[in-house]
Parts: structure tokens; sequence; C-alpha cells
């Protein structure tokens, strides 16, 4: 990448034990991103995208070749050659399958750099509380044809909602079609009930506006409707980490906001791997500085 890292995040890059080979390697060829950019990108976002990637499961993207490669997969278990800032952890539930990945600190990011990972998808629960999910994610994925000034709409609806409830609402980009509103939790209810909870949401909203929202993935049924999808809430399943790349075609990042910024935002790929350390640096304070300040217990609010 052109810009220079911060002081804190060239830091990071001098201190870390992960050596980048081929560091000239393309990953976004239209963005003129590399190997070596991603990295800087997230020395310069280290600690506003910790908490919401170290000590937990990960589902990874690995694109060895780029986005324009014809290599691409999801992977949830080691490979060979794993870096070893990348850790194995065993599934409670499944103590004789394959193991999961998890990372504890930069060096595992720099190692995900490493083996090519351009999208991190973590649980919605810590290695610590494997049972207990301590963050609800809320995916508005509109058709085609659906403004996005409707998908803004729908997800103050999901925010006033959710805060009837007693709970908060965080909103980011996806990056990709969409918005995430996310909501802290404490770690008492379990992926059952949390998924429950979910499902309501998206069924109510349905249900009061059907002309707008649907709450099943038909494609048949998506023309001019936001599919709001809750499947991101059962055990096992994913959604893009905050900050974290995606692999298309101009290198945009799931971009965390404050809901004034949100009316200010033409599209959810608005920020990059380019942009987002420019704005975050911008800002008075951490749009999402009071996540997990603001969790409060499913089951007792909601």
């Amino acid at each position: 990448m052109t810009r220079e890292t911060d002081d804190k995040g060239g830091r990071l890059l001098a201190q870390s034990d992960v050596t980048l080979t081929h560091p000239d390697r393309v990953y976004w060829p239209d963005a003129d991103v590399t190997k070596e950019g991603l990295a800087h990108y997230y020395a310069d976002v280290w600690r506003f995208v910790e908490p919401y990637v170290v000590n937990r499961p990960l589902a990874l993207l690995r694109c060895p070749e780029g986005i324009s490669g014809h290599q691409r997969f999801f992977q949830k278990h080691a490979w060979k050659g794993m870096n070893a800032h990348v850790h194995e952890i065993a599934d409670p539930k499944d103590k004789g399958g394959d193991k999961l990945l998890c990372i504890h600190d930069f060096d595992g990011l720099m190692a995900l750099v490493q083996s090519s990972v351009l999208e991190i998808h973590p649980w919605g629960s810590t290695s610590k509380h494997w049972e207990k999910p301590d963050m609800l994610t809320m995916d508005l994925d509109p058709a085609e044809d659906v403004a996005w000034s409707a998908v803004i709409a729908a997800a103050q609806t999901l925010k006033q909602r959710l805060e009837a409830n007693g709970l908060s609402a965080f909103v980011k980009t996806s990056g990709g079609k969409g918005l995430h509103v996310v909501t802290p939790l404490k770690s008492k209810a379990g992926w059952a009930q949390v998924k429950a909870y979910a499902k309501s949401l998206a069924v109510q909203m349905s249900a009061d506006e059907p002309d707008r929202y649907l709450a099943t993935a038909t494609k048949a049924e998506r023309h001019g409707r936001i599919f709001i999808d809750y499947l991101r809430n059962g055990r096992g399943n994913t959604a893009v980490a905050a900050y974290s790349p995606r692999a298309r075609p101009g290198a945009a990042v799931s971009m965390p906001l404050g809901w004034d910024e949100l009316a200010t935002t033409t599209g959810p790929t608005d920020f990059t791997i380019r942009s987002a350390p420019d704005h975050l640096s911008a800002l008075a304070s951490d749009p999402w500085d009071s996540f997990f300040d603001a969790a409060v217990p499913l089951e007792k609010r909601a």
C-alpha cells in the first residue's frame, strides 16, 4: 500500500514474529492491495478489530492466488504447514472430531495474512464460553432492486425493536450487499435461545411489512425485499468480522459505524482497506467503543 502505517501500527509489524513471504503478492488486483498491504491495514486497525477476532472459533476464507485466482475455500480446520500462531481448539461437543481454529494475538492475525486469509468469520461466542454467545447478528441482505435508503431504514427499525426489548444495537456495513445490526450479549443464554429470539425479530418484521421484508431465504420471493438473515446465530454459524475485508473487487471491509454516520453512507462497500484507517483516525472516538459494556443477558431482557 502507498499510505504509511501510523507509529503504533509500524511497531506492531516490526515486533511480529511472523515473516511474510512474497509480500508483494497481489490479493486485490483492482485496488492494488498486496499481502503486505493487508498486513499494514491490520496493523493500523488492530486495536479496533482485536475483540472481534481473538479467542473465538473461526471460519476463514483463503484465496492463495488473491481474489482473481481459482483457489478459494473456507477453512475451519488445520492445514499442512499452518503457522504456529494459529491455534487448534477442540469443540466441546465434538471432542473426537477435527479441531477448530482460533488466534490469540496480533501474530495470529499476521499468520492468517501469511496464509492468504482474506475474510475472517468468527462464531458469536468465545472459546471461553462456547455455548453462551456474546453477540447476536442480524444480516440485512437486500435484493438487487432494493434502494440503499431502504436498507438503512430496515437497520433503524431493527434498532428500535431491539431497544424496545432492553437490548443495544450497533451497526456495520457488510462490505458485501447490506448491513449487519449486531447486539452485544452477556454470555448467559444458549445458542437455541439466541437463535429463536433472532428468528422472532425477523418473522415479526416480515409479518408487519411483508412488502419490504422476508424472513426466509427463498430467492424466488426476494424481488424488491430485504431478507432478514437470522441464521448467523446458530451454533457453528458465523458472520464476517467487524473490520474484516471481503474477497471481492474493491477491497471493501465490514465497517462499524455510529448510527449518526449511517445516513451519510452510500452503500455497503463505502469503506475499504485503503480508506478505513484514515476514517477511523479522523473520528473523535471508536463508534463501537461501548460495545461489550452495553451487553445485557438476553434471558432477562427479551
